[in-house]
C-alpha cells in the first residue's frame, strides 16, 4: 500500500499547489486616496521625421494621434550631442563621424501642424563641438557600398585613413576641424529663442522638456573624436550647470531633464573621479549632491527630472518580465545587479537589490530637502527579446509600475516593436488620470493597475498576466465601487501576431467582451502574456441627466434620443466620448454643443464629457 499511496499523495499535493498558485485575488478600494498619473509615461522615441523629403504619411499621423501617445523624444539619442540646429546637421556617432542632414525644425513644425497635443523632448549640446560641413565625409559608398562592418566606428570623417583590417581605430584619425565647429553655451540654448519667439512660434507646452545632452558618461566611446579620454565628474557638472542656468534664464518654466546616464553600470560609476574632500561618491549621488549645492548657491533650479537609460541584457523571458521592478521594489533581487555594488563608494558584492529610484529619493531628500520637486524619467530602454507578446507584457508592466508612482514623470522606450502600439493604445486611451491602489495576491505573475477620473465616477482596472504559459484565474474584489449595473466592459490584448495589428483607435487587436459583477466582485481567466482592461462606471454623485460640480453644470438632452444629443454646460467641453460595453465613439461638439449619434446602434451608452480640468459621465439611451 505504501508504494501505491505515496505517489498518489504526491500527485494530489502537486495538483493542489498548482490550483493555489493559479488563483489570484486582487483588492481595490475606490474610496482610497488616489495619486495623479503623469500623461508623459505614455511616450516613445523617434516617432516623427526630421527628413524633409520623407515626411510621415497621413496614415502614420493617424496611427500616432489615435494611439494615445502623449510624449515623443525626438533628439535622436547619441545624434543629439553634435547637433547643429542652425545648419540642421548632425555628426553620426557610429558611422565614421560622417555629417548628415537632420532637421529638428521640420520635426517640431510637423508636430505643431499634425499632432499639437504632443509634448516633444529635444536636447541641448554640452560637448562643445557640433557638425559643420558634409564636404569632408568618408566615402563609405565607394568603400563598400555603405555596408555595415567591424570598422564603422573608425574616425574617418575629416580625411581619416581607413584600417581595412577592421576594429575601432583608423590608421590615421580624421581632422575634426574639417567637419565640426565650436559650440558654446549661448549657441546651444539659442534654439529656445528661435523656436519660441521667432516665426516658428512653437508653444512652450509642446517643448517644455529638454534633455541635457545624452549619455555623457560614455562620450569617450560614442564621441571619441572629441572626447578622447573620460572627463572628471566635476568637469561635466560645470558643463551641465552652465547650460542649465542659460536655459532657465531664457525659459523659466523649462523642464531640465538630466543627467541621461547610459545604463545600470553608469547609474553608479563614472570613469574618472567623483570624490569631494577625499570622499568618493557613486555617480548618481555625486551628481545630485553637486546640483543641490549649486542650486543653493545660485538660487536657481537646475534639475527637474532625473533621467536615466536602462538596457537590461537578459534574453530569458521570465527575467525580462520582471525588470519593471528594478526601480521602486525594495524586495526584488535583480539578476543583473552590477553597478549598484559600488553604491557606497567601494565594492560590495552582497548588494542584490537595485531599488534605484528609491535610492535617488533618499539622496534628493538628503541634499535638497523633502520638498525638492525633482521627479524621475526613463528616456531610453529596450529588452533583448522580439516576441510581440513578451514585448507587450513587458511594456504594459513598465507603464503600470510608473502609474503607481506620482514622482514618475516620463517614459519613452527607445525601440518601437510590434506589440507596443497596441499596448500604449489600450492603456493611454482607456486609463484615467489618477491611480488608486490595487493589491494582488501574486504580484510576480498578476499585477493590477486601477485608475480613476477626477470626479470618481469612472474607473479602469488594468490586469497584466506575466506568466508565459499559464492562464491565471483572477478575482477582483471592489470596495466602494457603487456600480451602475452588473455588467462591465472588458478589452483584452493577447496572442499578438508578429506583424503590426494597430492601425487606429477602431482598427486594432483588442478583443471585447463583458464580465458580470456578483457581490462587488468579478472573476476573469487571464490568458498568459495578456493585458486586460475593465471599464467600471460608478454612481457616486452621478445623476442620469444632470451633474453639478464646482466648474460646470452639465445637462444632456433629449434623453432618450433617436439622433441628436445636446449638451448644456457653463463651459464648452473639449471632447465627448460615448462608450458601451464594446467600444468607444469619440465626438467633437459643434458650436451648438450638438453631437449626432444617429449612426450608432440602439442601446444604453455612457457619455463621458471632458472639460479642461474634469470630466463627467451621464447615461444616454439611444432609441
Amino acid at each position: 500500500m505504501k508504494k501505491i499511496f505515496l505517489p498518489i499523495l504526491q500527485i494530489v499535493c502537486v495538483l493542489l499547489s498548482f490550483d493555489i498558485q493559479a488563483q489570484v485575488n486582487v483588492s481595490i478600494d475606490f474610496a482610497a486616496p488616489s495619486t495623479p498619473i503623469s500623461p508623459y509615461i505614455y511616450g516613445r522615441n523617434n516617432a516623427t521625421s526630421s527628413n524633409v523629403s520623407k515626411p510621415l504619411t497621413t496614415a502614420e499621423w493617424k496611427r500616432l494621434n489615435e494611439s494615445g501617445l502623449k510624449m515623443i523624444r525626438e533628439n535622436g539619442g547619441n545624434n543629439c550631442t553634435k547637433y547643429n540646429w542652425r545648419k540642421k546637421l548632425s555628426s553620426h556617432p557610429d558611422w565614421y563621424n560622417n555629417v548628415y542632414d537632420n532637421n529638428w525644425d521640420f520635426s517640431v513644425s510637423s508636430v505643431k501642424t499634425n499632432a499639437p497635443q504632443l509634448s516633444v523632448m529635444y536636447g541641448f549640446q554640452l560637448l562643445g563641438k557640433v557638425a559643420n560641413s558634409k564636404s569632408n565625409n568618408f566615402n563609405d559608398w565607394s568603400y563598400n557600398q555603405s555596408q555595415y562592418w567591424s570598422g564603422v566606428t573608425q574616425n574617418l570623417a575629416g580625411g581619416g585613413v581607413v584600417n581595412s583590417a577592421g576594429g575601432e581605430k583608423a590608421i590615421t584619425e580624421g581632422n575634426i576641424d574639417l567637419y565640426l565647429k565650436d559650440w558654446p553655451t549661448d549657441s546651444t540654448v539659442a534654439i529656445l529663442d528661435a523656436w519660441r519667439n521667432g516665426s516658428m512660434a512653437i508653444s512652450d507646452k509642446n517643448i517644455e522638456f529638454w534633455n541635457m545632452d545624452n549619455e555623457v558618461d560614455i562620450w569617450n566611446g560614442t564621441h571619441d573624436d572629441v572626447a578622447t579620454a573620460p572627463m572628471e565628474g566635476e568637469a561635466f557638472i560645470q558643463k551641465y550647470i552652465a547650460v542649465a542656468k542659460a536655459a532657465r534664464a531664457k525659459f523659466p518654466n523649462i523642464k531640465l531633464v538630466g543627467p541621461v546616464t547610459a545604463n545600470e553600470w553608469q547609474w553608479y560609476n563614472w570613469q574618472k573621479t567623483t570624490s569631494i574632500n577625499g570622499k568618493t561618491y557613486c555617480w548618481m549621488e555625486f551628481f545630485i549632491k553637486r546640483i543641490a549645492e549649486e542650486e543653493a548657491a545660485s538660487g536657481m533650479k537646475l534639475l527637474d527630472v532625473l533621467d536615466v537609460h536602462f538596457y537590461p541584457s537578459t534574453k530569458v523571458n521570465e527575467n525580462a518580465l520582471q525588470v519593471h521592478r528594478v526601480f521602486f521594489d525594495s524586495t526584488y533581487v535583480f539578476p543583473e545587479a552590477n553597478g549598484v555594488k559600488a553604491v557606497n563608494g567601494g565594492w560590495d558584492n552582497s548588494i542584490k537589490t537595485e531599488k534605484f529610484f528609491l535610492r535617488c529619493q533618499a539622496w534628493l531628500k538628503k541634499y535638497k530637502g523633502p520638498n525638492h520637486g525633482v521627479t524621475f524619467g526613463i528616456s531610453e530602454t529596450d529588452i533583448q527579446i522580439t516576441d510581440p507578446n513578451i514585448i507587450a507584457t513587458w511594456y504594459a508592466s513598465n507603464i503600470g509600475e510608473f502609474m503607481r508612482h506620482p514622482e514618475m514623470t516620463l517614459f519613452t522606450p527607445w525601440s518601437w516593436r510590434v506589440g507596443m502600439w497596441e499596448t500604449v493604445h489600450l492603456l493611454s486611451r482607456y486609463n484615467h488620470e489618477n491611480y488608486v491602489k490595487g493589491v494582488s495576491s501574486d504580484e510576480t505573475f498578476v499585477s493590477a493597475y486601477p485608475s480613476i477620473n477626477s470626479t470618481t465616477d469612472s474607473a479602469t482596472i488594468v490586469l497584466v498576466n506575466k506568466h508565459t504559459t499559464q492562464t491565471m484565474p483572477t478575482t477582483v474584489n471592489m470596495q466602494n465601487a457603487k456600480l451602475i449595473n452588473q455588467s462591465l466592459s472588458v478589452l483584452q490584448m493577447n496572442n499578438l501576431s508578429t506583424t503590426e495589428t494597430f492601425i487606429s483607435h477602431t482598427q486594432n487587436a483588442l478583443n471585447a467582451s463583458t464580465v458580470n459583477v456578483i457581490n462587488d466582485s468579478f472573476t476573469l481567466n487571464l490568458p498568459p502574456l495578456s493585458t486586460t482592461s475593465v471599464r467600471v462606471v460608478r454612481t457616486g454623485t452621478l445623476g442620469v441627466e444632470d451633474v453639478k460640480s464646482e466648474n460646470a453644470h452639465v445637462t444632456i438632452y433629449p434623453n432618450p434620443t433617436k439622433d441628436k444629443l445636446y449638451i448644456r454646460s457653463n463651459t464648452v467641453p473639449e471632447k465627448v466620448e460615448l462608450f458601451d460595453l464594446f467600444g468607444v465613439f469619440q465626438f467633437s461638439a459643434t458650436e451648438s454643443n450638438m453631437i449626432d449619434i444617429s449612426h450608432l446602434p440602439t442601446g444604453v451608452y455612457f457619455a463621458e464629457i471632458h472639460f479642461k480640468q474634469k470630466s463627467h459621465i451621464l447615461k444616454v439611451v439611444k432609441e
